[in-house]
């Protein structure tokens, strides 16, 4: 791809690929689109990636996607790339960055129910692990939902094994609000 026309700010590779899974999903193209999903590798990086894509940079149109615990650096950062000043989170909706609640697997999981995460994760072979990470004694007592959110960070991997298999589980009318909004801001 070109130059994009958008470029989506995502912090890691499981986002990426959650996003693309479910524009594949709604018939959209993004790259004919002029769309790039891009993985930080981390929301501290934000800055970087601003200054490269932002209004002093490339200056192209602006998306992105943070958990609940970045969202104040989000909004610093945007402030900083000269994006607005004392960002709410409705205004930096309107600027195209969504925030996940938790963060994306908490999302999923909420939309999903965990009958249907846990179907995906045995269609990956890897219901044993998480019915034995289940039984360790400081995750007994938790709710599967919780079991479930830091099972998928338990393996280097998982997350990024996991994201576009959960996203295809999705029903098409119960995506997350931050995964919905995105995509169809850009």
């Amino acid at each position: 791809m070109e130059t994009p026309r958008t470029v989506v700010l995502v912090e890691g590779r499981s986002d990426q690929l959650a996003l693309e899974a479910l524009a594949k999903r709604r018939f959209r193209n993004l790259d004919s689109e002029g769309v790039a999903i891009v993985p930080m590798g981390g929301a501290s990086n934000l800055g970087s990636f601003l200054n490269v894509y932002g209004p002093h940079g490339l200056n192209v149109r602006l998306a992105g996607l943070c958990d609940a615990g970045e969202e104040r650096d989000f909004q610093r950062g945007l402030e900083r790339a000269g994006l607005g000043s004392n960002l709410t989170r409705d205004e930096t909706e309107r600027l195209g960055f969504y925030v996940c609640v938790a963060d994306l697997e908490d999302e999923l999981i909420r939309a999903l129910g965990p009958a249907a995460v846990e179907h995906v994760i045995d269609a990956q072979g890897d219901l044993a692990s998480f019915r034995s990470f289940q039984n360790q004694p400081e995750w007994r007592g938790r709710t599967i939902e919780a079991q479930l959110r830091r099972f998928f960070g338990t393996r280097g991997g998982r997350k990024i094994q996991s994201a576009a298999s959960l996203v295809d589980a999705l029903d098409l009318n119960r995506v997350p609000p931050p995964l919905d909004g995105l995509l169809a801001y850009v």
